[in-house]
């Protein structure tokens, strides 16, 4: 009866890892929302209207190093150069759903 338990366990688990999509760290449609409330006067369609080269677009994401969810999370943590910081504005989940939709936006081409 063990080993007929753990062969069910072993295969539910190989078929939950195998079958998973994988998923950004994020709700890209609370990101949708928090990125139109604090993103969208500079960025909006995935453009930066303070410094034209530096988009949100994936080229420039992967030009820069911000293609990943940790550099956009800690870009718009602790901000730079003429980004503001949103840590002390925004909760960390928003944080994260937002670098989530960001990251999703650039790979469907905004």
């Amino acid at each position: 009866m063990k080993r007929f338990l753990s062969l069910i366990i072993v295969v539910l688990a190989v078929a939950t890892l195998t079958f998973a999509r994988p998923v950004l760290a994020g709700d890209i449609a609370n990101g949708a929302k928090v990125f139109s409330a604090n993103c969208a006067a500079c960025h909006a369609g995935g453009k930066n209207v303070v410094n034209a080269t530096k988009t949100l677009q994936k080229g420039d994401l992967e030009k820069y190093s911000m293609n990943s969810l940790d550099a956009i999370k800690t870009q718009v943590t602790k901000g730079k150069n003429a980004m503001p910081a949103f840590g002390g504005r925004l909760k960390e989940e928003e944080i994260d759903d937002v670098a989530s939709y960001v990251l999703s936006q650039s790979e469907k081409g905004w």
